[in-house]
């Protein structure tokens, strides 16, 4: 899965999908979530996702607060 299936009928600027983007595929790499049909990947795009939606745009700090929300 892909972070932007779930962007589709969202209001993101598209600098911002970029950034969600990059943000979701480093997080998924580093938590070795590599196969794309992994369930927990959706766990991962939806916590980037929630995060982005509390006004969160910067690609690192999405990263890093992803990151330390999933492994709280």
């Amino acid at each position: 899965m892909t972070i932007h299936r779930l962007l589709r009928n969202t209001a993101f600027e598209p600098e911002t999908v970029a950034a969600m983007a990059d943000a979701f595929e480093q997080v998924c790499r580093e938590l070795g979530l590599i196969e794309r049909d992994n369930p927990a990947r959706d766990t991962v795009a939806r916590k980037v996702i929630e995060i982005a939606q509390a006004g969160e745009r910067d690609g690192a700090r999405l990263r890093e607060r992803t990151l330390a929300a999933l492994k709280a």
